[in-house]
C-alpha cells in the first residue's frame, strides 16, 4: 500500500469523496483500524438500512468512542439525517466515503450543514509513489493505484471503464441508454485539455445538446472529470468564455479516447503531459490545503496559458508542452499574461532536461516540476 499524504481532521466527522479506484476504502481501513465499518456495497447491510435508516444506531456498539466509517454513503442519502442525529446525540465521529455527491444533493441533503468537513481522494501523486514513480508509465496508464501494481494495467483500465458504466451509470439510473452515453464519452475524450464546445461535442456524437450538457454534469458529479473556467480578473483583453475539460486521470482518458491511424503520438502525448500536470496540481492543492482556484487563460485571438492559479499565495501561471526544444513562439502566452499581470510568477514546463530562465519565466522539465510541485506552489 502507498502512503497517502491526505491529512484528515483529528476530531471532526468528514466526507471523503473520490472516483472509484483511487483507494478510499483501503486508506480508511489502514488509517482507522479500530473503526466500526459499515459497507453499503454489502447487500444485506444495504437492504437493511435502505428499509429503515434509523437502524444505523444498531450497527454501532454501545458507548463506542472510535470512528464510524460508512462506505459508499451516496447509495442511501437518507442516512445523512440519521448521521446528523447521532452526531448531535452521542458526539460520534463519522467518516463518510463516496464516489459521488450527486444523489446526496439531489435528495436535498445538506451534507450535514458544516458538521462534517469535505475531503477529496485523487489518483496517486509523485510524492506518494516515491521511488515507484515512472514518468512514461504514468503518461501511458495514469496514476490510479491498481494501474501501478497490476501486471496488466491496460486490462485493468478497460475493466475499470466497463465497471463504471455498469455500476455507476446504469445501476444508478443516470442514463437510459448506455450505448449513447458510451458514444458521448468517446466524443468528450477529444476535448481533453481543450476549450470545451458542448454544441460541437453534441454534433460529433449525434446527441441533443441538452442531453450532452447533462452528461458532462454527470461526469463532474461522479468526479470523473473537471471543467476549469477562464481567468478573467481585471481582464485587459477579450477572452474566451468556455471552460477547459479534463478527465480526472490520464489512464482513464487514454482508454476512452479512440486512436486512429491518422492520430500522431505528439497529439495524444502532449495532452497526456498536460493532463498529468493537472491531476498532480489538483491533488497537491487539495491535500496541502493551498487554497488556489485553478483557471486557464485564453484570449479571443488564441493566445493561451494552460493553468493559472490564484489565491492567498499569489498568482502563478503554467504552460505545459511535451516538446524537448523551446522556441520564442512557445513562450508567447506566458509573456502576454505577464504583460497583463506583471506580479504573476510564470513557469514553462517542457519535455527537456535542463532548468533555464527566459526573462522572468522559469523553464523546468516536466518530471522535475511534478516531483517538486509542493515546493513550487
Amino acid at each position: 500500500m502507498y502512503t497517502r499524504i491526505i491529512k484528515p481532521p483529528e476530531n471532526k466527522s468528514f466526507f471523503l469523496f473520490g472516483p472509484r479506484g483511487t483507494g478510499k476504502t483501503t486508506w480508511v481501513k489502514e488509517n482507522f483500524p479500530n473503526a466500526a465499518y459499515i459497507d453499503l456495497l454489502e447487500s444485506r447491510i444495504f437492504i437493511d438500512l435502505l428499509a429503515d435508516p434509523q437502524r444505523l444506531e444498531n450497527f454501532i456498539p454501545g458507548n463506542f468512542k472510535d470512528w464510524i466509517i460508512i462506505d459508499e454513503v451516496q447509495k442511501i442519502p437518507e442516512l445523512l439525517n440519521e448521521v446528523h442525529r447521532l452526531i448531535e446525540k452521542y458526539k460520534y465521529k463519522f467518516i463518510l466515503t463516496g464516489s459521488s455527491a450527486r444523489k446526496l444533493r439531489r435528495k436535498g441533503q445538506n451534507l450535514l450543514a458544516g458538521r462534517a468537513l469535505n475531503y477529496s481522494m485523487h489518483p496517486l501523486t509523485t510524492i506518494e509513489l516515491g521511488k515507484d514513480f515512472n514518468l512514461m508509465h504514468s503518461l501511458m496508464y495514469g496514476n490510479l493505484p491498481s494501474a501501478y501494481v497490476e501486471s496488466n494495467p491496460q486490462a485493468y483500465l478497460e475493466s475499470y471503464i466497463r465497471t463504471y458504466l455498469q455500476e455507476e451509470i446504469q445501476q444508478e439510473g443516470l442514463t437510459r441508454n448506455l450505448g449513447v452515453f458510451s458514444r458521448f464519452l468517446e466524443a468528450a475524450s477529444f476535448s481533453q485539455g481543450s476549450v470545451l464546445n458542448i454544441s460541437e461535442v453534441a454534433r460529433e456524437c449525434s446527441i441533443e445538446r441538452k442531453v450532452v450538457e447533462n452528461y458532462f454534469i454527470i461526469l463532474e458529479d461522479l468526479l470523473l472529470a473537471y471543467r476549469i473556467p477562464v481567468f478573467s480578473k481585471r481582464a485587459k483583453r477579450r477572452l474566451i468564455a468556455h471552460p477547459k475539460f479534463y478527465f480526472f486521470d490520464i489512464g482513464v482518458y487514454r482508454i476512452i479516447r479512440p486512436v486512429g491511424p491518422l492520430d500522431s503520438p505528439e497529439e495524444v502525448g502532449g495532452v497526456s503531459c498536460e493532463s498529468l500536470f493537472f491531476q498532480e496540481l489538483m491533488a497537491i492543492n487539495d491535500y496541502l490545503d493551498l487554497g488556489y482556484k485553478i483557471y486557464y487563460w485564453r484570449t479571443s485571438n488564441e493566445i493561451e496559458v494552460d493553468f493559472v492559479l490564484y489565491g492567498k499565495r499569489g498568482l502563478k501561471a503554467f504552460e505545459v508542452k511535451r516538446k524537448g526544444k523551446i522556441t520564442s513562439k512557445d513562450l508567447r502566452g506566458l509573456k502576454a499574461f505577464l504583460n497583463d499581470y506583471p506580479s504573476a510568477k510564470a513557469y514553462f514546463i517542457y519535455g527537456g532536461e535542463r532548468q533555464m530562465h527566459e526573462g522572468s519565466i522559469d523553464i523546468f522539465p516536466l518530471e522535475y516540476t511534478i516531483k517538486n510541485l509542493s515546493v513550487i506552489l
